[in-house]
């Protein structure tokens, strides 16, 4: 039965040809078995004249239904245009004007708007027409009104029950391209999600491997130096690559951890976001690594929000390696946090070859210049304010302001 309902709305013209045929049966029958009297119904089709001209108007109404679905506003036109017909040649309504019910319901519930006024017009005008036409003189006139109203019924019903389907069906359309429009929306906001998260693992991973490979590279160097001349030396240089080596390897375990969706306990069974305090482990690593750096804590320490304090510990990260990459083989910095009443201030400065901006710019020594790149978006990221340049008189010059109250 499935497969005959969908054969039936695929092809609904061949459901409204059956429809149509049946109406031509009827109008047949109702022309062999109408009354021929005058006492039964005196407007009945006596002559077979009449009766030819009903069986072809019936058949124009039978053309209608057939057709009301794919030509909706030329069946009305030809609907109105047999109902002149009838009325200039004086035949009788008859089985076969149902079809005015049916094409006034086709055209209210459809989408053209003068088809469906004309079609009210035709409703409210057709019963007074045919009680005017045909006016039976033996009954009364509260009689032909109560009639005239009777008839009117069905015609206003039919354009109401009309004009509800195509509300409904316009509501329906709205609701499925709402739903599809937040469909588009989500898969957006989703897109972004994702962009916006390969943005921060990005700057993670550029983090952990610029400082902590860097650290390797000058403590495996310093180690191939001195491993004949001074085996104590460089068996601390290993120790050190050892341990920066374990400490970068469990940052990017959780970061990779991040990745595994699905996976239980993923990024939870390994060290915390770095904050404001591993800053002064990494002073302390960077010390170990050959860079003199001081640090300095101003202010009232408290709890700040998860957001400054990764933002404060990669920019700090990022500056000392900065300074170790570019500033040459005697620069020292210095590394100054400042509590403040609603913001965070980072500062850090060493004593390098600042003079060379080009050194830290995008596509500098480094080949890549993504280090500031990243300082700017978390800075961004949090509402906060970055300046980033040369000192004057030598050296290079980090100063970020993060607003605690933004981002909490």
């Amino acid at each position: 039965m499935q497969r005959v309902y969908d054969f039936l709305r695929r092809h609904p013209t061949l459901v409204d040809s059956f429809w149509a045929v049946c109406l031509v049966v009827m109008t047949g029958g109702w022309l062999v078995t109408v009354d021929m009297t005058e006492e039964g119904n005196p407007h009945a089709p006596v002559t077979d004249v009449e009766k030819t001209v009903a069986l072809v108007i019936g058949i124009g109404y039978a053309v209608v239904v057939a057709l009301r679905r794919r030509r909706p506003e030329r069946m009305l036109l030809f609907a109105g245009a047999l109902g002149v017909a009838q009325v200039a040649l004086d035949s009788a309504p008859g089985p076969a004007n149902f079809a005015m019910l049916v094409v006034i319901f086709t055209v209210a519930a459809g989408d053209v708007p003068w088809a469906s006024r004309l079609a009210l017009v035709g409703a409210a005008a057709a019963p007074a027409i045919n009680a005017l036409r045909w006016r039976e003189t033996e009954e009364t006139v509260v009689g032909q009104v109560v009639a005239l109203a009777f008839l009117t019924v069905p015609f206003l019903l039919a354009w109401v029950l009309g004009d509800s389907l195509r509300t409904r069906r316009a509501y329906y359309a709205q609701l499925e391209e709402r739903a599809a429009r937040l469909e588009r929306e989500r898969e957006t906001q989703s897109r972004i999600a994702v962009a916006a998260e390969r943005a921060r693992i990005a700057r993670e991973l550029h983090d952990v491997v610029a400082h902590n490979v860097s650290v390797m590279v000058v403590q495996a160097d310093g180690a191939a130096y001195v491993l004949d001349s001074a085996p104590q030396q460089a068996k601390e240089a290993l120790t050190t690559i050892s341990g920066t080596g374990r400490q970068a390897l469990a940052e990017m375990r959780r970061l990779l951890g991040v990745l595994r969706t699905g996976d239980p306990g993923a990024g939870g069974e390994y060290v915390p976001q770095p904050g404001v305090e591993q800053l002064a482990e990494l002073v302390e690593q960077v010390r170990g690594a050959g860079l003199t750096v001081s640090f300095e804590v101003a202010g009232s320490p408290r709890e700040l929000p998860s957001s400054i304090e990764l933002a404060a510990y990669r920019i700090v990260q990022e500056a000392l390696t900065n300074t170790r990459k570019h500033g040459g083989p005697q620069a020292g910095a210095a590394v100054r946090l400042t509590y403040g009443d609603g913001e965070l201030e980072v500062l850090v400065e060493d004593d390098g070859r600042g003079s060379l901006p080009e050194l830290y710019e995008e596509g500098g020594a480094d080949g890549q210049g993504h280090g500031l790149i990243g300082m700017r978006e978390r800075v961004g990221m949090t509402g906060g304010e970055l300046d980033a340049g040369p000192r004057p008189g030598g050296g290079f010059r980090v100063r970020a302001v993060l607003p605690l109250k933004t981002a909490a």
